[in-house]
């Protein structure tokens, strides 16, 4: 999932389609610094046996290159490295990097907007996006399709069968849309050549993307070929690299991890890595809350709960009716504001910490909560 800003819009170059799992393990005392285990002591692929044929390819030249057909010091210095901290073979790694292309089309859709173009944040032109007819029918098919694999996924990791069956949703459509880009491409054009020099960061952040993707390849658990979006992220989940190293699950014990082709991976995968990120079993996503008249003043826009149950009610919060606090009342809160942006107005809700296990997926509200509208949906046509 690429790192996004809290609050994303249009769906396009901002949601990176509609998030993908970039987020590095955290603060050591997380729980999403935890590698997922995995069974046995044979080596674990990751990724398809074989690419999708598409049309999103590199036809832009060499990515990595000098004129005299070098690679370029820094990327020289980049592999290096990587070679000596990691104790991978330089040799091949060299190889792989001088067949990267550059991919024009990656940079013109992860470059900014023009100056002085204003986009507004628009909560409901976000959510019809994702939370519409479609994808909710298909997502009735896909629970009903997987439902023994999610109710598996879901008694393992206590992320309920609905969330995962959204998650995959929002990202590609239930595997419709994974992204037809070569990987390394991607990564090498978005590495080396970021469209937005005052954003060094962010070149530094998909270098070491490309490190963990060489790093995979390296060890035989994803192919040079894999294909995926135009920021590198892979598979029904869109898992990028770094996600993959540290959160993909073998949900079959095959001893091969496939994002792409093998559903039980993709849905063990999305529980792994909300289990990573402090999803706790049994809490809704929001509190059955209803807020005083304007709560503006209790929106931080973090991604972490810093409210109580306790400071809310004393600031005019209080329950809906037949609602109980039981379960999320002794846990940290946070309210989250749905912007309309144009007209000045916001829903607010009470994200419990499982509203901010989703923000890891995406740092969004809005993606956090279509998630789960999209999932009470599914839920609510499914049955038991």
């Amino acid at each position: 999932m690429f790192i996004c800003r809290r609050i994303l819009q249009l769906g396009t170059l901002t949601a990176l389609l509609a998030g993908c799992s970039t987020t590095a393990p955290t603060a050591p005392n997380s729980t999403a610094a935890l590698a997922p285990a995995t069974t046995g002591t044979t080596p674990i692929r990751i990724g398809p046996t074989a690419p999708t044929p598409g049309s999103d390819v590199a036809d832009d030249g060499p990515a990595t290159l000098t004129p005299s057909g070098a690679l370029r010091p820094e990327v020289r210095a980049f592999v290096e490295s990587l070679a000596a901290e990691r104790n991978l073979p330089l040799k091949p790694m060299v190889s792989a990097l001088e067949g990267a292309r550059y991919n024009a089309t990656v940079a013109r859709l992860i470059a900014p907007s023009p100056p002085g173009k204003k986009i507004w944040r628009s909560w409901l032109t976000y959510r019809s996006r994702f939370v519409e007819p479609k994808r909710i029918g298909w997502g009735v098919e896909f629970y009903n399709e997987h439902r023994d694999q999610l109710n598996q996924a879901a008694q393992r990791f206590g992320v309920p069968a609905p969330i995962i069956a959204s998650i995959i949703g929002v990202e590609t459509l239930y595997g419709r849309n994974m992204g037809n880009f070569r990987v390394l491409d991607a990564l090498a054009t978005l590495a080396f050549d970021y469209p937005d020099p005052a954003k060094p960061e962010r070149a530094t952040m998909f270098r070491g993307q490309l490190a963990d993707f060489l790093t995979l390849v390296m060890n035989g658990k994803l192919d040079l070929e894999t294909r995926g979006s135009y920021a590198g992220a892979i598979g029904m989940p869109q898992f990028m690299p770094t996600s993959i190293k540290h959160y993909a699950v073998d949900g079959d014990d095959s001893g091969h991890i496939d994002l792409t082709n093998n559903t039980r991976d993709a849905i063990m995968s999305v529980g792994s890595f909300l289990a990573q990120h402090g999803w706790q079993r049994g809490l809704p996503v929001f509190a059955p809350v209803t807020l005083p008249a304007d709560p503006t003043a209790l929106v931080d826009g973090g991604l972490e709960p810093k409210q109580s149950w306790t400071s809310l009610t004393a600031a005019g919060a209080r329950l809906q009716p037949g609602a109980s606090s039981t379960g999320w009342g002794n846990q940290p809160l946070g309210v989250v504001d749905l912007v309309e942006e144009a007209r000045g107005t916001a829903q607010y809700r009470v994200g419990t910490p499982n509203f901010f296990a989703l923000t890891k997926y995406n740092r969004s509200y809005f993606y956090a909560t279509s998630v789960a509208d999209l999932a009470s949906e599914i839920e609510a046509r499914v049955g038991r």
